[in-house]
């Protein structure tokens, strides 16, 4: 019957055809189990329509005959087999996803919906009308479909449901919101673009939105483009060490009730002196994402909305390989202020949050800031390292200006590198800046060598844009 699912949902070549018909299996053995909770429903609800009596007096006896345990190893079986998702929240996740890969299940509660107002009224639902007519689940339909009208029951998967619960913190389901003075359960339950992703057995990899506001980051390059001084390439040795061993570490039986989750750590230097790109590079080098959050976007001058969007990346980022690398710290982290005034007040609970969830966090945790100095020494001492990425000296420099320069694109042979790091002080970032304009005038001239003009010119475009020079 769900054979359809093979096009309609797997796009070809992704997977094997051993793996695209084990996902393809997952699924219908969920789409079967809920199919046969709603014709026992749908029973009920003819059986309802012609008794005489109150709904509440009409006994539910629709049975949960809930699927044996997955054997296949696909993410969504995984998801299901795991003991911390119970039959009802299963039986929610199913439902929510039908509409979206076999919405023609609910075309016999559709049908039951338009037969009476009393029916309507038990069973919830919205029916969306365009090109198709189309039975989307609310939260009402799903603890219809569980519980009938058992009180007790229908508390059971209301708690289950309510936003806030699991499936809601877990980021894998939704439910739309009402307008002021209608019941929650009214909203419709959807699957979260997480939900679909482990259904599609991809990994989760969010855009960027109002909803996170976080963009994933990553490089083509690798640890030998990275041009650090040998004080903060040690200093980085036990950040490394920990992604290798830091889930084995908090398994041991003592340590890991001494140890608070995770890792954080303090990374501070001018701009473009390496942060990001190392960031990228842990990421990299343990297959891990890293997601870069600018906290001078998310800290908001609205009271509330500065939590509202840390919680969002934190909700995400639960229970997954992530690295979240805070830059701009400053914008939240700087000293605190005496409470003297209800937006002192706002501040500090603000900061007091970001500092929660951090510490709650089981990944890497990273705070980028340009001053050590703007970072309150109570919150320092939450890290464990803390990284010092200084303007490179002349000798860094020198390296720095040979290695950014590609092969077919080399500086004349009367070009001094050495000269020029010796009288110019600039970021590793910067330095980049200048060879990208070099390249870009070599191109246009079409030639495959970089002039000492166009390093001149770079160079001093450079130091304009950052106010070193007169404009």
């Amino acid at each position: 019957m769900f054979l359809s699912l093979s096009n309609l949902f797997y796009p070809k070549c992704m997977f094997s055809p051993e793996e695209k018909n084990s996902i393809i299996h997952s699924m219908e053995v969920e789409l079967t189990w809920l199919e046969n909770v709603i014709a026992e429903s749908v029973n009920y609800l003819s059986y309802i329509n012609k008794a005489n009596d109150d709904v509440i007096n009409v006994p539910y006896n629709g049975a949960l005959c809930i699927p044996a345990e997955h054997k296949a190893k696909t993410p969504f079986s995984k998801l299901l087999n795991s003991q911390s998702i119970n039959q009802h929240e299963r039986f929610a996740l199913i439902a929510s996803l039908a509409p979206y890969i076999a919405p023609w299940i609910f075309n016999k509660l559709f049908s039951a919906s338009q037969s009476s107002d009393k029916i309507m009224n038990v069973l919830g639902g919205y029916i969306q009308r365009d090109s198709h007519t189309i039975f989307l689940p609310t939260a009402e339909t799903i603890i219809f479909l569980l519980a009938g009208n058992n009180i007790d029951k229908r508390h059971e998967v209301m708690l289950l449901l309510t936003p806030g619960a699991q499936l809601y913190k877990r980021n894998l389901v939704g439910i739309t919101s009402m307008a002021e003075g209608h019941p929650w359960f009214k909203g419709i339950v959807y699957p979260t673009d997480e939900l679909l992703a482990i259904v599609k057995g991809h990994p989760y990899r969010p855009m960027q939105g109002s909803n996170f506001p976080a963009q994933r980051v990553e490089t083509l390059l690798d640890w030998n483009d990275l041009v650090l001084p040998y004080d903060t390439t040690d200093a980085l040795t036990e950040l490394k060490i920990w992604l290798r061993y830091g889930k084995q570490l908090a398994l041991h039986p003592e340590m890991g009730r001494k140890l608070k989750p995770g890792y954080r750590s303090l990374f501070y230097g001018p701009p473009g002196t390496g942060k990001t790109l190392t960031a990228s590079l842990l990421g990299k080098e343990n297959n891990l994402d890293v997601y870069r959050i600018d906290l001078s976007m998310v800290v908001s001058k609205w009271v509330g909305e500065t939590e509202k969007n840390l919680k969002s990346i934190f909700d995400q980022a639960e229970n997954k390989d992530w690295i979240l690398f805070f830059d701009e710290a400053d914008a939240l982290f700087s000293k605190r202020t005496q409470a003297n005034s209800s937006n002192d007040r706002y501040a500090n609970q603000e900061v007091s949050y970001l500092l929660q969830r951090i510490e709650d966090f089981q990944g890497l945790v990273i705070l980028a800031s340009n001053l050590k100095g703007n970072i309150d020494d109570a919150f320092t001492r939450r890290f464990q390292s803390v990284v010092y990425f200084p303007m490179p000296d002349t000798n860094t420099r020198h390296t720095l200006w040979q290695k950014s320069f590609p092969q077919d694109y080399k500086p004349e042979s009367n070009v001094d590198l050495m000269n020029i790091a010796q009288n110019y002080e600039m970021a590793g970032g910067t330095i980049v800046n200048v060879v990208r304009y070099c390249v870009l005038m070599a191109m246009n001239a079409n030639r495959h060598h970089v002039t000492e003009e166009d390093l001149e010119k770079g160079i001093f475009k450079e130091l304009r844009k950052e106010g070193k020079l007169p404009g």
